[in-house]
């Protein structure tokens, strides 16, 4: 039975399946898709041409910039045969007051699956509670799924699976650290999570994942033994303001040679990117031995097909 026939038996009918956190997925079918990722890896790396979005549309809606999300979006629409556009705030009525249940009742009449990158949570939930088409949570203030997928894929390629590895998350309790709390409930593995104390998690969030999750202010003690270090950037998009204060709160928590090799002897390095060398990184950890960051990077691409192919298809 192939992965795509698996699939189909995993899941029952549903009129719209959105993806706004990992939750939004039994945990078979994003072990499946992991594994679907890294077979569409290997048939692109091979040249074979793959089409199942053929004359399939998907709107990208950024109100927050993006390297990594716009370009694995778009050139994976392109890779399985579909199309994209990009909307943003200033190119659309969005911008102008527009209310998001309009705006995805008339979007989602015109395209197969909207993918939306922007503030708060809550506008990528009424849009999806107003599209009649697939929504694909790109970034939002307090989630990060889709990187979730290319870390994980990342992981199982370069060491197995991930059940049962210890992960340490070193810096600001922020969206992608959210996406790893669900990652470690949802694949079954420890999070250790060290942050200054006023920049832990989501409390709520914390709750839920409290099985699989560990609290620390200090660095040295989670990475101590872990699998793999992963670290982001203190200040995120929109929190630009608070650059110098976060630094000052942030002191001791660069990821350096020193914190790296209290980690397992070979232990991966991740980052979401981008990275900003010298504050919660150096450049000997990001482009030494142990860090998997550009390979992690590169599998946004994967594993959002390997999405793509699944919601649209």
């Amino acid at each position: 039975m192939t992965l795509l026939q698996r699939f189909s038996c995993l899941e029952s009918i549903v009129t719209v399946q959105h993806f706004l956190t990992l939750d939004d997925l039994p945990p078979a079918t994003l072990k499946l898709l992991i594994e679907r990722s890294i077979d569409l890896k290997a048939q692109t790396k091979k040249g074979a041409i793959y089409e199942p979005l053929k004359n399939k549309s998907l709107a990208m809606i950024f109100s927050k910039s993006s390297t990594r999300t716009r370009v694995s979006f778009e050139v994976g629409m392109r890779q399985l045969g579909g199309g994209t556009l990009n909307l943003s705030p200033n190119d659309t009525q969005i911008g102008r007051g527009e209310p998001i249940e309009d705006t995805a009742r008339v979007i989602s009449s015109m395209v197969d699956g909207v993918m939306i990158r922007t503030d708060a949570h809550s506008k990528v939930e009424t849009f999806a509670a107003n599209s009649s088409v697939p929504v694909i949570n790109g970034l939002t203030d307090d989630y990060h799924p889709c990187q979730l997928l290319a870390d994980v894929q990342t992981f199982q390629e370069l060491r197995g699976s991930i059940e049962g590895a210890t992960i340490a998350w070193v810096g600001d309790g922020n969206n992608v650290c959210h996406s790893f709390m669900n990652a470690a409930r949802i694949f079954n593995f420890t999070l250790r999570i060290a942050t200054p104390e006023q920049f832990t998690p989501d409390s709520q969030i914390t709750e839920r994942n409290q099985s699989h999750i560990e609290l620390s202010n200090d660095p040295k003690d989670v990475v101590a033994g872990a699998d793999v270090v992963v670290t982001d950037t203190w200040a995120s998009m929109g929190q630009e303001s608070e650059k110098s204060e976060r630094q000052e709160a942030f002191a001791g928590y660069c990821v350096d040679d020193q914190l790296m090799s209290l980690a397992h002897k070979d232990a991966l390095f991740l980052h979401c990117l981008p990275a900003y060398r010298g504050k919660e990184v150096t450049d000997a950890v990001i482009e030494g031995k142990q860090s998997a960051v550009f390979q992690e990077a590169e599998n946004r691409l994967h594993a959002q097909k390997a999405l793509l192919e699944y919601l649209l298809s």
